[in-house]
């Protein structure tokens, strides 16, 4: 009997060869995740046209959403404590000196000894002053780590951002036009964000609200109501609920989407070790095995098939793993 839990697989470079594709498909990949968080909108028509082989209905669109990124980098840069750092919202290339976020926002409304975390690596810069008339935040590193490209920004400041980037709504549109038919919208806040992201993608098309922020959760009933299925992005999340508390948040989330007959698919850090090393630890093994007995009804692997080393080896281990859970039988 084949299981009715669904496995989703993010496409990076890592899998984005035609043998390792033609292998996901035979393992019964469900869902092919395009993150457009690192993809150009000149790279997704390459993929959607690369994964004609698994099926247009096997591919899912995952937008940028209402997250502020820093943008590119030529080289990734340790910055050191102390270090004074010009912040600028616009589209340029950082360097160790000038670091610019995206999308556009109010900038102003950052306040002074405002923190900014960026990526996950434990970079967080204090902001020291501001300089309204050349429009750039002063910022001195109180804790050292990598600037990289493109990575998620997250300050503790109530920013306006819209739902959708202009690279979503093209991203989508031309999905639309090839006849994908899965939409992933990250960083929902409220219901207001899915009515927006649903006008767009349009009634017939498979609707995946990403639980991503706190008020995500604290609006969960009208978003699980308003979506197909909801993913519960425990990495993003992580930045608003502390760690401690994402494994209760994450048993909350799953039980009220239930009431709401909503599927919950959970992502990050299922498999962390298999994107370096060929088997996963028991730890993750149980984390699995919880995450599906608490009621998930599907697995996200992210970066174990975007940048690992043995994308096929994750999934043929989440397929074990699902038969075990579902087997009980040692």
């Amino acid at each position: 009997m084949r299981s009715n839990k669904k496995i989703i697989c993010t496409i990076g470079p890592s899998s984005f060869k035609t043998s390792v594709i033609k292998n996901l498909k035979k393992l019964k990949v469900n869902l092919f995740r395009i993150n457009m968080s690192h993809t150009s909108i000149k790279d997704l028509k390459k993929r959607i046209n690369f994964l004609k082989i698994v099926g247009k209905n096997k591919i899912c669109i995952d937008t940028e959403g209402a997250q502020v990124r820093n943008t590119k980098i030529l080289k990734k840069k340790f910055l050191k404590k102390n270090s004074l750092i010009k912040v600028y919202n616009d589209n340029f290339t950082c360097d160790s000196k000038k670091i610019f976020l995206y999308p556009k926002f109010n900038l102003n409304s950052i306040k002074v000894n405002a923190l900014i975390h960026i990526g996950f690596e434990g970079l967080v810069l204090k902001v020291t002053k501001k300089n309204n008339k050349e429009d750039f935040l002063q910022a001195k590193v109180v804790t050292s780590g990598l600037i990289e490209s493109n990575k998620g920004v997250h300050i503790n400041t109530n920013l306006e951002l819209d739902a959708l980037t202009q690279k979503d709504i093209e991203a989508v549109k031309y999905g639309l036009k090839k006849g994908i038919k899965n939409f992933a919208l990250s960083f929902v806040n409220k219901a207001e964000d899915v009515l927006q992201f649903r006008k767009l993608i349009g009634k017939k098309s498979f609707l995946i609200s990403k639980i991503e922020t706190r008020n995500a959760v604290n609006n969960l009933k009208k978003i699980c109501k308003l979506s197909n299925a909801i993913l519960i992005d425990r990495g993003d999340l992580s930045r608003y609920i502390a760690l401690e508390k994402i494994p209760i948040v994450q048993e909350y989330i799953i039980k009220n989407a239930k009431k709401y007959n909503t599927p919950v698919y959970v992502a990050t850090n299922l498999l962390e070790t298999m994107i370096f090393n060929a088997k996963p630890t028991r730890a993750e093994s149980h984390d699995i095995y919880s995450t599906l007995k608490e009621g998930a009804s599907g697995l996200v692997l992210a970066a174990e098939t975007a940048i690992g080393k043995y994308p096929e080896k994750c999934v043929m281990y989440v397929k074990k793993a699902i038969d075990a859970f579902e087997k009980k039988v040692f």
